[in-house]
């Protein structure tokens, strides 16, 4: 008669637990116990109660996390594994066989994940190499972070990314319509669209419309009806406002808000992925071999843009962490992850809405409140941990040390293992 495996069972201690429930009244709890059974989080609460729980149920490890702040994974809502910006740097990926953008992105999966970043949206990857990755990931033959992602994103004939396979050219209602269905039918968790120009289309302004009304319609009724949500690269108010009309769920960008739309915005629960990186990230760029044509229009969208992100603070817009970067990117003395969180913590939010808005507003958009985000039993066991209180600065980010993803540990410094 065949048995159910044992699962691994640790109980971590030697910690303060906290999760972005903070912002609605939960406290951080001191001297907190962990108990991690397979993937999941079984137990957590104060230390010897949760002690109690594991020893009634039989042998288990037990791993001091000596005085750290134990969190959620980061949920890094916007990522490319594939970037490919203009200039030299972008010109390497474009050129890698299948082959190589598979071992590429894989690699880059693995130091996002060692980075504290344990689960990412990806919004237009090349040739849903994206898929493959993901199954591999799950599969657990190549480490990374939980994957949710658009596929190839939707663009119009010549719209922005329009020379990249990580997007799909449609033109018309009905092309939008099958754009949405084949996403889906590849495996799509949500759909991105393309709705105005950006700081990388050399041939484009940031303002300029991109899509119709009736096709943005077609992509949001159509991706809808499919149970899919729906986000949009924008920068213009005026074409945001039209899509949050019609029902987009979220924003990307959003470099040009006025409080009008960002009312609106906040009023029909559209959430605002603002990636203040991209326009103050000249080491980035030359890093990269980036054109100054890209590198003019993005540093100098960079003051309206952070007048946009605070319009929509005001209005109480949600936002989330999203880089846009490589989530692992080495940036100014951290990743870019950690380094956007930061910018949106200056500049406005506080290290307690950060926390939030990089662990559980992400995971409530994605609709996967129930498997991540928290400490809580029956979550999944991502979780990460730093000397600092990231509640008090949102810079203690900069400090992870230790991450544990789905149950097993990936990273501890300590033993030596670290991003490399």
């Amino acid at each position: 008669m065949s048995q159910e495996p044992v699962k691994r069972s640790t109980v971590l201690v030697g910690c303060t637990v906290l999760d972005g429930r903070i912002v609605e009244g939960v406290p951080a709890l001191p001297d907190a116990a962990v108990w991690v059974r397979g993937d999941r989080i079984a137990a957590a609460g104060p230390r010897e109660r949760v002690l109690a729980q594991a020893r009634e149920a039989g042998e288990h490890a037990t791993v001091d996390l000596d005085g750290a702040y134990l969190t959620p994974g980061l949920v890094n809502m916007h990522t490319h594994l594939s970037l490919s910006l203009p200039g030299t740097g972008g010109d390497g990926v474009k050129t890698m066989n299948p082959h190589e953008l598979a071992l590429y992105m894989a690699d880059g999966a693995r130091r996002t994940l060692l980075a504290g970043v344990t689960t990412v949206r990806c919004v237009a990857e090349k040739d849903h190499a994206d898929f493959a990755l993901r199954r591999a990931i799950r599969a657990g033959r190549v480490p990374g972070p939980r994957v949710f992602t658009a596929g190839r994103a939707l663009v119009c004939t010549g719209g922005h990314g329009h020379e990249s396979p990580d997007t799909l050219e449609c033109d018309g209602a009905d092309g939008f319509r099958r754009g949405v269905r084949s996403q889906v039918k590849a495996g799509a968790d949500l759909i991105k669209v393309m709705i105005s120009g950006g700081i990388a289309g050399e041939h484009e302004h940031i303002t300029t419309r991109q899509l119709f009304p009736d096709e943005l319609a077609a992509v949001i009724e159509t991706a809808h009806a499919w149970g899919r949500r729906v986000t949009a690269h924008a920068g213009p108010a005026e074409v945001i406002g039209e899509a949050v009309a019609l029902g987009l769920d979220c924003v990307e960008h959003g470099y040009e808000l006025t409080g009008e739309v960002a009312a609106l915005m906040a009023e029909r629960g559209t959430a605002l992925v603002p990636t203040l990186l991209v326009t103050r990230c000249k080491e980035f760029f030359d890093e990269l071999g980036v054109p100054e044509w890209m590198q003019a229009r993005s540093l100098g969208a960079g003051p309206r843009h952070l007048e946009s992100y605070a319009t929509a603070l005001a209005a109480g817009v949600e936002v989330l962490l999203g880089s846009d970067m490589p989530p692992f990117w080495h940036f100014e003395g951290t990743n870019a992850s950690v380094r956007e969180l930061e910018y949106m913590s200056e500049a406005g939010i506080g290290p307690a809405r950060a926390l939030y808005a990089g662990t559980l507003g992400p995971v409530r958009w994605l609709g996967a409140e129930e498997e991540l985000g928290t400490v809580q039993p029956g979550r999944y066991a991502d979780l990460i941990a730093m000397d600092a209180d990231p509640a008090a600065h949102t810079s203690a980010f900069r400090g992870v040390r230790w991450v544990m993803a789905g149950g097993r540990v990936v990273r501890d410094d300590r033993a030596g293992w670290s991003v490399s």
